[in-house]
């Protein structure tokens, strides 16, 4: 149905926006092509409702959304993201481009809808995580500050920028003791709608929340 995400997921990696400090992190654009960007932003999850704002999102297991195999079949698209991600071209270029290996990592995809006055704390992501890939998605009045927090280093971690969010844009980082990021807490008006995409080791607890249970490469 997409057959061309792999493509342009590379294109927008070799393109992107390269950054050392505070910590070494990429800004995408045109991750997808247009009409799939469009189908993952109107998939049609409801938004939580009942939610606790605790900064983490841990705190609301129950109503996450992962691109596991129910997920895929119910819904095309994302199984041909999943397939982008999967491609071994796609392997290669983070690997030459991060300075990475990726070699018997595990695919995840949570789809994320905040609301409201959701906060991240500040963290750098668990140990297990090889890549993290925030595709944005939302679209509408606001949602162009509502980026993930790039942190200082340093405690107290403080702001040093907002990367760009809208439709089709991303943040790439390897997570790494110094990755401090976040997100500050701010009024949300809609829903602020992401992808996180994430390859991770094979000891991955969650295993429901896996889009293929096949070690790449």
């Amino acid at each position: 149905m997409y057959p061309l995400i792999a493509d342009h997921v590379i294109a927008s990696l070799k393109a992107s926006e390269r950054h050392r400090e505070p910590w070494r992190h990429w800004l995408l654009d045109d991750m997808v092509p247009a009409e799939a960007a469009a189908a993952l932003e109107a998939l049609p999850f409801a938004a939580p409702g009942d939610i606790l704002h605790d900064g983490r999102r841990e705190a609301n297991n129950s109503s996450r959304v992962f691109f596991d195999a129910e997920t895929q079949a119910a819904h095309p698209v994302t199984a041909d993201l999943v397939a982008a991600f999967l491609d071994p071209r796609t392997l290669a270029a983070f690997e030459a481009e991060c300075g990475i290996d990726l070699s018997g990592s595990l695919l995840r995809m949570e789809y994320c809808m905040d609301v409201g006055d959701f906060w991240l704390e500040p963290h750098t992501d668990i140990a297990v995580k090889k890549l993290t890939l925030l595709l944005y998605l939302s679209v509408g009045e606001g949602s162009d500050g509502c980026g993930t927090d790039v942190l200082a280093v340093e405690e107290p971690h403080a702001l040093v920028a907002v990367s760009p969010f809208g439709l089709n844009k991303g943040t790439l980082f390897i997570p790494a003791g110094d990755t401090w990021h976040g997100f500050h807490k701010r009024r949300i008006n809609g829903v602020r709608k992401s992808i996180i995409i994430n390859y991770v080791t094979d000891d991955w607890r969650a295993r429901h929340e896996l889009a293929s249970h096949q070690p790449v490469k």
